[in-house]
Protein backbone atom coordinates (compact mmCIF):
# COMPACT_ATOMS: atom_id res chain seq x y z
CA UNK A 1 0.00 0.00 0.00
CA UNK A 2 1.39 3.67 -0.80
CA UNK A 3 1.94 6.19 1.86
CA UNK A 4 -0.55 8.76 1.76
CA UNK A 5 0.71 12.15 2.65
CA UNK A 6 -1.09 14.91 3.99
CA UNK A 7 -0.30 19.05 2.61
CA UNK A 8 -1.18 21.50 3.86
CA UNK A 9 0.33 24.53 2.18
CA UNK A 10 -1.76 27.36 3.63
CA UNK A 11 -3.11 26.07 7.09
CA UNK A 12 -6.18 28.06 8.45
CA UNK A 13 -5.24 26.23 11.84
CA UNK A 14 -2.14 24.34 12.94
CA UNK A 15 -2.60 23.94 17.20
CA UNK A 16 -1.55 21.51 19.67
CA UNK A 17 -4.50 20.59 21.91
CA UNK A 18 -5.47 17.99 24.77
CA UNK A 19 -8.78 15.34 25.02
CA UNK A 20 -9.10 15.00 28.82
CA UNK A 21 -8.83 16.13 32.21
CA UNK A 22 -4.90 16.42 33.94
CA UNK A 23 -3.64 13.62 34.20
CA UNK A 24 -4.99 11.70 31.47
CA UNK A 25 -4.47 13.61 28.97
CA UNK A 26 -4.16 12.72 24.96
CA UNK A 27 -2.41 14.92 23.30
CA UNK A 28 -3.35 16.04 19.38
CA UNK A 29 -1.69 18.28 17.16
CA UNK A 30 -4.66 19.25 14.57
CA UNK A 31 -4.08 21.06 10.78
CA UNK A 32 -7.49 22.95 9.18
CA UNK A 33 -7.47 23.92 5.59
CA UNK A 34 -10.69 24.89 3.77
CA UNK A 35 -12.91 21.95 4.92
CA UNK A 36 -10.03 19.43 5.16
CA UNK A 37 -9.37 18.46 9.33
CA UNK A 38 -6.58 16.13 10.19
CA UNK A 39 -6.15 14.93 13.62
CA UNK A 40 -2.62 13.15 15.12
CA UNK A 41 -2.20 11.37 17.95
CA UNK A 42 1.55 13.03 19.81
CA UNK A 43 2.95 12.10 23.01
CA UNK A 44 3.31 15.64 25.47
CA UNK A 45 7.66 15.28 25.07
CA UNK A 46 7.08 15.43 21.45
CA UNK A 47 5.04 18.71 21.66
CA UNK A 48 7.58 20.21 23.64
CA UNK A 49 10.50 19.40 21.83
CA UNK A 50 8.49 20.55 18.71
CA UNK A 51 8.37 23.88 20.36
CA UNK A 52 11.64 24.13 21.31
CA UNK A 53 12.94 23.03 17.72
CA UNK A 54 10.97 25.67 16.00
CA UNK A 55 12.14 28.27 18.12
CA UNK A 56 15.63 27.21 17.20
CA UNK A 57 14.81 26.89 13.67
CA UNK A 58 13.23 30.22 13.59
CA UNK A 59 16.27 31.73 15.25
CA UNK A 60 18.73 29.63 12.98
CA UNK A 61 16.99 30.77 9.81
CA UNK A 62 16.78 34.55 10.72
CA UNK A 63 20.70 34.48 10.77
CA UNK A 64 21.61 32.39 8.43
CA UNK A 65 18.91 34.13 5.54
CA UNK A 66 18.17 37.18 6.54
CA UNK A 67 14.22 36.02 7.16
CA UNK A 68 11.84 38.31 8.69
CA UNK A 69 11.04 36.23 11.92
CA UNK A 70 8.98 37.58 14.33
CA UNK A 71 10.40 37.57 17.79
CA UNK A 72 6.90 36.91 19.47
CA UNK A 73 3.98 35.32 17.99
CA UNK A 74 1.68 38.19 16.50
CA UNK A 75 -1.33 38.59 18.68
CA UNK A 76 -3.70 37.95 15.62
CA UNK A 77 -2.06 34.64 15.15
CA UNK A 78 -2.63 33.57 18.63
CA UNK A 79 -5.29 30.80 18.81
CA UNK A 80 -6.67 29.47 22.01
CA UNK A 81 -9.91 28.09 20.37
CA UNK A 82 -10.29 24.04 21.71
CA UNK A 83 -9.66 21.63 19.04
CA UNK A 84 -12.14 21.32 16.40
CA UNK A 85 -14.55 18.13 17.38
CA UNK A 86 -15.09 15.47 16.36
CA UNK A 87 -11.71 14.19 17.11
CA UNK A 88 -10.50 11.72 15.82
CA UNK A 89 -7.35 10.50 15.25
CA UNK A 90 -5.62 9.77 11.49
CA UNK A 91 -2.52 7.81 12.97
CA UNK A 92 0.03 8.27 16.17
CA UNK A 93 3.73 10.55 15.05
CA UNK A 94 6.23 8.24 15.53
CA UNK A 95 8.93 10.72 13.55
CA UNK A 96 8.98 14.55 13.42
CA UNK A 97 10.80 16.35 10.63
CA UNK A 98 11.20 20.31 10.60
CA UNK A 99 12.59 22.00 7.80
CA UNK A 100 12.74 25.79 6.17
CA UNK A 101 11.62 26.10 2.23
CA UNK A 102 13.05 29.22 0.69
CA UNK A 103 10.73 29.55 -1.98
CA UNK A 104 7.87 30.41 -0.01
CA UNK A 105 9.71 31.37 3.39
CA UNK A 106 7.69 29.13 5.12
CA UNK A 107 8.56 26.91 8.34
CA UNK A 108 7.48 22.69 7.15
CA UNK A 109 6.74 20.44 9.63
CA UNK A 110 6.70 16.78 8.87
CA UNK A 111 4.63 14.05 11.43
CA UNK A 112 5.24 10.65 10.23
CA UNK A 113 3.15 7.98 11.34
CA UNK A 114 4.69 5.70 14.26
CA UNK A 115 5.42 2.27 12.27
CA UNK A 116 7.07 -1.21 13.47
CA UNK A 117 10.60 -0.83 12.61
CA UNK A 118 13.06 2.09 11.94
CA UNK A 119 11.97 4.77 9.81
CA UNK A 120 14.21 5.63 7.04
CA UNK A 121 15.74 9.30 7.25
CA UNK A 122 14.96 9.89 3.86
CA UNK A 123 11.05 9.60 3.79
CA UNK A 124 11.08 12.79 6.09
CA UNK A 125 10.18 15.67 4.06
CA UNK A 126 10.30 13.81 0.68
CA UNK A 127 7.50 11.99 -1.37
CA UNK A 128 8.48 9.00 -2.09
CA UNK A 129 6.20 6.58 -2.65
CA UNK A 130 6.92 4.00 0.13
CA UNK A 131 7.38 4.67 3.82
CA UNK A 132 4.57 5.73 6.82
CA UNK A 133 1.76 8.09 6.05
CA UNK A 134 2.62 11.71 6.91
CA UNK A 135 1.06 15.12 7.70
CA UNK A 136 3.04 18.06 6.12
CA UNK A 137 2.44 21.79 7.32
CA UNK A 138 3.61 24.70 6.11
CA UNK A 139 3.90 27.68 8.32
CA UNK A 140 4.88 31.38 8.17
CA UNK A 141 7.39 32.44 10.77
CA UNK A 142 4.94 34.14 12.61
CA UNK A 143 2.22 31.38 12.64
CA UNK A 144 5.21 28.81 13.86
CA UNK A 145 5.76 31.20 16.63
CA UNK A 146 1.91 31.26 17.75
CA UNK A 147 2.01 27.32 17.26
CA UNK A 148 4.94 27.32 19.84
CA UNK A 149 3.48 29.59 22.22
CA UNK A 150 0.44 27.48 22.18
CA UNK A 151 2.29 24.02 22.53
CA UNK A 152 4.21 25.74 25.54
CA UNK A 153 0.79 26.74 27.08
CA UNK A 154 -1.11 23.53 26.55
CA UNK A 155 1.75 21.33 27.85
CA UNK A 156 2.31 23.67 30.90
CA UNK A 157 -1.27 23.59 31.83
CA UNK A 158 -1.52 20.28 33.08
CA UNK A 159 -0.99 18.47 36.93
CA UNK A 160 0.90 21.11 38.99
CA UNK A 161 4.14 20.20 39.84
CA UNK A 162 4.91 18.84 43.65
CA UNK A 163 6.75 21.92 45.41
CA UNK A 164 9.30 19.17 46.63
CA UNK A 165 9.83 16.60 43.76
CA UNK A 166 8.44 18.26 41.12
CA UNK A 167 6.77 15.66 39.93
CA UNK A 168 3.48 15.92 39.19
CA UNK A 169 0.45 16.28 41.87
CA UNK A 170 -2.99 14.07 41.86
CA UNK A 171 -5.78 15.93 42.65
CA UNK A 172 -5.34 13.13 45.83
CA UNK A 173 -2.02 14.28 46.28
CA UNK A 174 1.28 11.80 45.69
CA UNK A 175 3.80 9.79 47.09
CA UNK A 176 6.14 12.63 47.19
CA UNK A 177 10.09 11.21 47.51
CA UNK A 178 11.47 13.38 49.05
CA UNK A 179 9.19 12.75 52.19
CA UNK A 180 10.30 9.52 52.35
CA UNK A 181 7.34 8.18 50.81
CA UNK A 182 4.91 9.48 52.58
CA UNK A 183 1.37 10.78 50.97
CA UNK A 184 1.19 14.32 50.67
CA UNK A 185 -2.40 15.89 50.15
CA UNK A 186 -2.67 18.61 47.53
CA UNK A 187 -4.28 20.74 50.15
CA UNK A 188 -1.16 21.42 52.40
CA UNK A 189 0.67 22.72 49.59
CA UNK A 190 -1.59 25.01 48.50
CA UNK A 191 -1.15 27.12 51.64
Amino acid sequence: MSRVIHVFRQPDRFVAGTVGEPGDRTFYLQASEDVRTISVTIEKQQVVVLAERLGSLLEEVANRFGADVPDDAPDELLDVDPLTVPVEEEFRVGTMGLGWDADSSAVVIELLAMTEGEVDETVVLDDTEEGPDAVRVFLTPGAARAFAERADRVVNAGRKPCPLCAEPLDPAGHICPRQNGYRRDVDVLED
